[in-house]
């Protein structure tokens, strides 16, 4: 769905700005499988979208379990009932937590909403901006020499209503991490801040 059949009197309403951070995570999350080379380069199809290339899985199991995640993501934030979704990126022999990638979802402060609705190049241009740090993320990131697997974490407020099919998770947090804070893009409704975390170089330590 496109940015315009979103607007609201010239706003993007909840629900549509719901949809708009769901697609962002949809494709940020295949961006990154595709730039950290979890998947063989085959694996994925270039897809043009927010005026840019960019990766989509084409893997039948793991556009199913992105896709599932997805529904339940979109309903939680229009029901304002997340604060953060992460994808950690972990060993597949030793399990720890290589990187994890943070995206915090906040809702736009009543002030910020007074300034007017922001038009569909300006919210392009801010997601372009986070997708070509993705990209970028290559030049300081450790190469990632082991095979690696993944998991989706999701921050929900404690009466979020959740499918039986999510459990209880470990944060996978990193220890002693560098941090990289990325850029931010927000709707009329919500914002959305990025930053990336990743276990040092030992050799460098």
């Amino acid at each position: 769905m496109s940015v315009q059949t979103q607007l609201t009197k010239g706003k993007i309403d909840l629900k549509g700005s719901a949809q708009i951070v769901t697609e962002f995570f949809l494709y940020g999350l295949n961006s990154i499988l595709f730039q950290r080379g979890l998947y063989p380069v085959e694996d994925f199809d270039r897809k043009k979208k927010y005026g840019i290339d960019v990766w989509v899985s084409n893997d039948a199991t793991v556009k199913d379990y992105l896709q599932k995640i997805m529904e339940s993501v979109e309903e939680w934030i229009s029901a304002g009932k997340i604060s953060k979704l992460v994808l950690a990126i972990k060993s597949r022999e030793s399990r720890e937590t290589l990187e994890r990638w943070q995206f915090d979802v906040q809702l736009v402060e009543e002030g910020e909403k007074a300034k007017g609705p922001k038009s569909e190049k300006t919210l392009q241009m801010e997601i372009q901006a986070i997708f070509r740090q993705i990209a970028a993320s290559v030049s300081f990131l450790p190469i990632v020499e082991e095979k690696c697997t993944f998991n989706i974490l999701v921050y929900t407020s404690a009466d979020a209503e959740v499918p039986t099919t999510w459990a209880d998770s470990d944060p996978l947090h990193i220890k002693n991490p560098e941090q990289v804070r990325l850029r931010s893009f927000a709707t009329d409704a919500h914002r959305v801040e990025a930053m990336v975390a990743y276990r040092r170089d030992p050799d460098l330590c």
